[in-house]
């Protein structure tokens, strides 16, 4: 059949997105999703989402990695399903909408490509080492690092992806270089297998952990530097537990298209 889709890129974080409200594709056929998502032999992508009705929401988003299988939740996204939603007229400027982690928040500029998307409240926060693992709907590990303008995200991401406290259930590894007005973050995505130009829930899971190593309560706002862009997290934490997080940032159309699926 042929299946009609929109690209989309939030700092460059890339998806397939698919209207099926009428639920007439049946996404659960994760070799034809990973085909769909090669970026030799498909469309290309680093997932692919699909809209579907949701009893009291506006719509239910549901995602696959790139790998074509089941996801938790995608931040950038999440930013850019929304901005697909707006698109498609089933929204207007604010949104309500129930993802794999539960119900959504956000908000979309008259602009069409500034979303900003509220995440889960944080409340429980892990250590490894000098690590910090902390789940923003997606697992994550946070290294702090002096530089990583030149580090081999995919091998030493992998290596840490694949060791033996993860490999079974896998963690998005991100490395962080604090540049003072801002954070530089790379990360290496599960799913993807591989570094991605920017993640979602990543960097909210950077900026709640540096405001830990920093001590810092109250309204924080973190600016944040991606491969693909710039995002900025702004969140409360009372000391215990971090509240009204927000993910903001760029989420726009690239093209659009039919496949045969």
């Amino acid at each position: 059949m042929k299946l009609s889709f929109f690209k989309y890129q939030g700092a460059g974080n890339d998806f397939i997105m698919v209207d099926n409200r009428d639920l007439s594709f049946n996404h659960h056929q994760p070799k034809i999703l990973e085909q769909i998502c090669d970026r030799r032999f498909g469309v290309g992508g680093d997932g692919i989402m699909f809209i579907e009705p949701a009893e009291g929401f506006d719509f239910k988003m549901v995602y696959y990695n790139a790998d074509g299988q089941p996801s938790s939740m995608c931040g950038n996204g999440g930013r850019c399903i929304v901005a697909f939603a707006k698109q498609l007229g089933i929204i207007d400027s604010e949104t309500n909408f129930v993802a794999v982690d539960g119900p959504h928040y956000a908000k979309i500029a008259d602009s069409g490509d500034w979303v900003s998307l509220q995440m889960i409240d944080v409340d429980v926060i892990k250590r490894d080492g000098d690590a910090y693992v902390i789940n923003t709907g997606s697992p994550h590990y946070i290294k702090f690092d002096l530089t990583i303008t030149d580090k081999n995200v995919f091998e030493e991401g992998r290596a840490i992806r694949y060791n033996d406290t993860y490999k079974k259930e896998g963690i998005n590894i991100n490395f962080v270089e604090d540049k003072g007005d801002h954070l530089f973050v790379r990360t290496y995505e599960r799913g993807v297998e591989d570094e991605t130009y920017a993640c979602g829930t990543g960097v909210t899971a950077v900026a709640l952990a540096n405001a830990l190593a920093k001590n810092q309560t109250g309204k924080i706002e973190t600016s944040i530097k991606v491969l693909g862009g710039e995002l900025n997290i702004r969140f409360d934490y009372d000391g215990k537990k971090f509240t009204n997080i927000f993910l903001e940032g760029p989420a726009k159309m690239v093209f659009e298209g039919e496949l045969e699926a």
